[in-house]
């Protein structure tokens, strides 16, 4: 069947999808695969329903020489590798080594949106977001200054409820809500089960969504807020990659001023953080309607079960078409002349 070369309203040089090669990495070797591996195979799958010639690759020891050999080395590469290596910068660090345009964030911007504490920071200081109270503690900290003591000088200071996250790492995994003292010494194991620094917040009440944008020549495009609704208020991993109890809302439950404003608060956070192409901001909205900053992922899920693309369906987007204009948007940059 013969495809249509599209042509973009900018008048760019129209793109032969058909000898244009797309590969997708996906996979690694994260506690994160297994969403990786979906993300890779649904976004192949739309590209390929729009005519791209789309290849995918694991993480593993092929996959240097399949990018630098000139019979297999692609046009463009799509990295949806989730959690370490895939969103902390360094398979970013490879491609641009490699000299291959990539869609996503390079890598200094992928490490500052990776470290929660410091995503967190640097929103606030530079962004003018709000973002819970928070503390980032080492495992080793609480063998040497003595599990209780810091247990308890936490739950003082930072107050109940908390929640208690890997500083790094994403799909809720070893996240925990601590609404009682005794049940954060457990909360800090299984955060330590995923990384060796746990992140301490205050748990704010409020509704959870997010905002997804992406960078499309050179505009923005701010999608409607996501709220996520579930039966006990937590979004874990299974809820995460399951359909079933969770429910989603687009646009979010919110009042219209509310809306705008986390749509504003995550073009500020996309922006203070030096991302591009594609990121997801996640908040919870407080009872007086404030955005609270939690973390901006730059690989997001793509899976069916995703954020991003429900966002982007709901708001009348054909994803095919959507992550088209995305590559095309990549490509016409020209990213690995400069």
């Amino acid at each position: 069947m013969k495809i249509n070369t599209p042509v973009d309203s900018h008048n760019h040089t129209p793109i032969d999808r058909p000898a244009t090669t797309v590969l997708v990495i996906c996979g690694g070797i994260s506690h994160e695969r297994d969403v990786s591996l979906a993300s890779g195979h649904r976004v192949s799958g739309y590209l390929q329903k729009a005519g791209w010639n789309v290849t995918m690759h694991d993480m593993d020891s092929d996959l240097l020489p399949y990018l630098s050999d000139p019979k297999t080395r692609p046009d463009i590469v799509w990295p949806l590798l989730h959690g370490a290596n895939g969103e902390d910068g360094s398979i970013r660090d490879i491609l641009e080594v490699e000299g291959l345009p990539y869609i996503g964030s390079r890598a200094k911007a992928s490490r500052t949106a990776w470290s929660k504490p410091i995503a967190k920071n640097v929103v606030r200081k530079l962004g003018g977001l709000s973002t819970p109270i928070s503390v980032a503690l080492p495992e080793s900290m609480f063998r040497e200054l003595g599990a209780r003591k810091v247990v308890d000088l936490l739950v003082d200071s930072l107050n109940l409820p908390l929640f208690v996250k890997p500083t790094q790492g994403g799909s809720a995994m070893g996240c925990t809500r601590v609404d009682k003292a005794e049940e954060l010494p457990q909360a800090m194991v299984n955060s330590f089960a995923y990384g060796n620094v746990a992140l301490v917040e205050q748990a704010v009440t409020g509704t959870e969504i997010s905002v997804s944008i992406l960078d499309i020549d050179g505009v923005p495009l701010v999608l409607p807020p996501l709220e996520v609704a579930t039966p006990d208020g937590d979004y874990d991993y299974e809820a995460r990659i399951t359909p079933g109890p969770t429910d989603f809302y687009v646009p979010a439950r919110l009042p219209e001023t509310v809306l705008k404003a986390a749509q504003d608060a995550a073009l500020v956070a996309h922006n203070t953080l030096s991302l591009r192409d594609i990121s997801r901001t996640d908040f919870i909205v407080n009872e007086s309607g404030t955005p609270q900053f939690l973390e901006s992922n730059v690989a997001p899920g793509m899976t069916a079960t995703s954020q991003l693309p429900q966002a982007a369906v709901a708001a009348g987007y054909n994803l095919p078409d959507l992550y088209s204009q995305l590559v095309e948007s990549v490509l016409h940059q020209h990213r690995a002349d400069k």
